[in-house]
């Protein structure tokens, strides 16, 4: 079995860990402050089981309590986080930190967008409105939150390739696998940016400062931020059954050829300028996913249309193919 793995992963993941972190901290702390003529000296910060506000903290503690809280746990994490990457043959992306940072970051801008939605324009913090409703809607979305990151997390493991020389003849029989990914840190670090912006644009209308048109912000930010995080990484797989190249953190979308489709393989270097840009590219090269310039693993099916992929190791991997196109044909 030969086997590839990106140790960048574990960067690009900490780059948007960071920003996760920072961006987070600037709308807990931002987003009461721009409604604070809007607001009591005292906000309403705890709720009965009847819905009525039955605790409350001055202005200033409700708007840096939950930041402080959370730099306190963003720390932390991060900081473990760091050791484990040192650790010989450790997780670059634990899922562990992903479920923590997304669900607890989401959480806490949910409850700061409650707690100023339900004081907002009341005079005395006893009036203010309920918050249940928001309250589920925000767990709802902690909760997928988590649980995309940790499927994120476990995709994003880092493991210490074993060393093997080039295998271009397959035993019969013997099962095998090629596997290498790239992935581009600018994709990666505008998905994250254009994330913050959903985060901030959906908090801002939970919090009933703005109107529907920011809604529709959130949505299309959200849009780009999917696209953004689909084109960023790839991962391409040879196996006994053929192709496998899955896109993005999650591994979708992907595409999958399999040997009695691909006709011939190849390793070639292509540019972005050939291919018409970074990303997801049609051109007259056929299809490529370009995530950096260099090598790449090219395909002919044979319906005669070409496909790339722009990975590490390429060579070893289209010689796997032509090997297993070469058993087929036997």
């Amino acid at each position: 079995m030969t086997e590839r793995t990106e140790r960048g992963n574990g960067t690009l993941w900490g780059a948007g860990a960071g920003i996760w972190v920072v961006g987070v901290l600037a709308l807990l702390v931002a987003f009461p402050l721009a409604a604070r003529d809007r607001l009591p000296d005292r906000l309403a910060t705890h709720w009965g089981t009847g819905g009525d506000p039955d605790s409350s903290m001055p202005f200033w503690a409700a708007t840096f309590f939950p930041a402080l809280l959370w730099l306190a746990l963003a720390v932390a994490v991060l900081l473990m986080l760091w050791r484990a990457r040192r650790t010989p043959g450790g997780v670059a992306a634990p899922s562990w930190a992903g479920v923590t940072l997304g669900f607890t970051g989401v959480t806490l801008l949910g409850a700061q967008a409650s707690i100023v939605r339900a004081n907002l324009d009341r005079t005395d913090w006893r009036d203010a409105g309920s918050a249940t409703v928001w309250v589920v809607v925000t767990l709802a979305g902690a909760v997928a939150v988590g649980v995309v990151a940790l499927l994120i997390g476990r995709r994003a493991r880092v493991t210490v390739p074993p060393v093997a020389g080039p295998a271009l003849e397959i035993p019969e029989g013997q099962r095998f696998v090629w596997l290498s990914r790239a992935s581009n840190r600018w994709l990666h670090l505008m998905a994250a940016v254009c994330g913050i912006v959903t985060a901030g644009a959906t908090v801002a209308a939970m919090g009933g400062l703005t109107g529907q048109r920011t809604v529709w912000s959130a949505v299309t930010f959200a849009l780009a931020t999917v696209a953004l995080l689909a084109c960023a990484s790839v991962q391409a797989r040879v196996t006994e059954k053929g192709l496998e190249v899955a896109l993005g953190p999650l591994g979708w979308p992907t595409r999958r050829w399999t040997a009695d489709a691909i006709a011939s393989a190849w390793a070639e270097n292509r540019t972005a300028m050939q291919v018409g840009g970074w990303g997801y590219r049609l051109s007259g090269l056929g299809t490529t996913v370009m995530l950096r310039g260099g090598e790449c693993l090219v395909i002919r099916t044979v319906k005669g249309k070409d496909f790339a992929v722009s990975v590490d190791d390429a060579e070893r991997g289209a010689a796997l193919l032509n090997s297993l196109i070469g058993q087929r044909a036997k």
